[in-house]
């Protein structure tokens, strides 16, 4: 019996791009080597992205070959430290649950680097492939946000060196963005993919519809998501807020490290046309996205974003609603070119956001079918997991 050792910081029921692209690629790897005799070991959290989110689930699931185990990681508030201490209790777990068992083939997807670096870990141990899935670039993440220091220095000579040791033993990474390709190739790792995030089924079969709240003329613009220090929303949010007025009204879903600077903006302007709310499940968010006049993504103005292609885009390209977008880089171009109706604009561009839509006079619904067909997660999943199942 072969055993795959699947790594993956976040899975169901926790609400992240990470969460929906492992669990259902967890389950289609489950699908395609059910017959094989190979069994699929998932080592995560329980549900942890969100401190305000919260569901029971259990520590130990089995569905035919594919076994979960979860592992209890302190809470956090997503800041620096908390994260570190949350992210050391789930490494030395895994670590300790895979001691003196064998591992043919090791699978890690990771955003912060260090998953990955577990999946080196194991693999080097077990003198195995080790395939990575790699959502972002840590490293320039952590070069844009740490201020000038020693400390800054110090952090990231030594992610660094964790990075050369792991890329460079990858038999084959795969990118979620093309604009990534750029900065891997000083790496030993020739075998590169590019499979991106994808929409789930759920939001492929939602119904579009163009509802409104009723008896109303404001226009409402959704967010829904992280509220973090990569997305940026108190630099843009509270005063293009109070710019537009009672005309337009922000209802903003989620939670994150930086919702508190977000709260403190929205106080030290007095605004009244922005609504927070905690995150919701997934079946809530579809009315709440039905509900909006407009759909709203916003990175931070960062170098390193440049390169990012945010997963959220995927799953708001499946309503017919106009969408805005603050990004720059492969983002950017990446939207122009696959997304219709959008309105593209510079991170943290008060100007232009509020100018457009004082401006704008859009109506009727838009079809993207060419966009959900070509992005279905189930196709891509197959893809991906076909290239996982070929180093087994």
């Amino acid at each position: 019996m072969k055993r795959i050792v699947f790594l993956s910081f976040y899975y169901e029921p926790d609400l992240c791009a990470g969460s929906f692209r492992n669990t259902s690629l967890a389950k289609e790897l489950g699908l395609e080597l059910k017959s094989k005799k190979v069994i699929i070991d998932v080592y995560t959290t329980y549900p942890n992205r969100y401190k305000s989110f919260k569901k029971p689930v259990k520590a130990y699931e089995k569905f035919d070959n594919l076994n979960i185990y979860r592992i209890k990681v302190p809470s956090h508030k997503s800041g620096m430290f908390d994260q570190v201490l949350t992210f050391s209790k789930f490494y030395f777990s895994a670590l300790k649950l895979n001691k003196g068992r064998q591992a043919d083939l090791v699978f890690a997807s990771s955003s912060r680097l260090f998953t990955a670096f577990l999946g080196y870990k194991l693999a080097k141990k077990n003198k195995a492939p080790l395939f990575l899935d790699i959502r972002d670039i840590f490293v320039d993440t952590m070069t844009d946000i740490l201020n000038p220091s020693l400390f800054k220095f110090l952090t990231i000579k030594y992610l660094k060196y964790i990075e050369y040791k792991t890329f460079n033993y990858a038999c084959h990474i795969n990118l979620i963005s093309k604009g990534f390709k750029d900065y891997f190739i000083k790496f030993k790792n020739k075998n590169f993919s590019f499979f991106s995030n994808g929409i789930d089924d759920e939001f492929l079969k939602n119904e579009n519809s163009m509802n409104r709240f009723k008896n109303s003329n404001t226009k409402l613009i959704v967010y829904a998501g992280n509220i973090g220090n990569g997305q940026g929303l108190d630099k843009i949010i509270p005063q293009s807020a109070k710019r537009l007025g009672s005309n337009f009204t922000f209802l903003i879903y989620g939670d994150g490290g930086s919702k508190h600077k977000l709260k403190k903006e929205i106080d030290n302007l007095n605004i009244k046309n922005i609504i927070l709310k905690d995150p919701v499940t997934r079946s809530e968010l579809k009315s709440v996205y039905n509900a909006a006049d407009y759909l709203f993504l916003h990175l931070n103005d960062y170098p390193a974003f440049k390169k990012v292609l945010p997963s959220k885009i995927f799953e708001l390209a499946t309503y017919p609603k106009k969408i805005i977008a603050g990004v720059s880089g492969y983002s950017a171009s990446f939207i122009k070119k696959e997304v219709t109706n959008c309105f593209v604009f510079n991170p943290c561009d008060i100007n232009s956001l509020v100018d457009f839509l004082e401006n704008d006079q859009t109506v009727g619904n838009f079809d993207r079918g060419r966009f959900k067909r070509k992005f279905s997660r189930s196709s891509i999943n197959k893809q991906l997991s076909a290239n996982i199942i070929n180093y087994l």
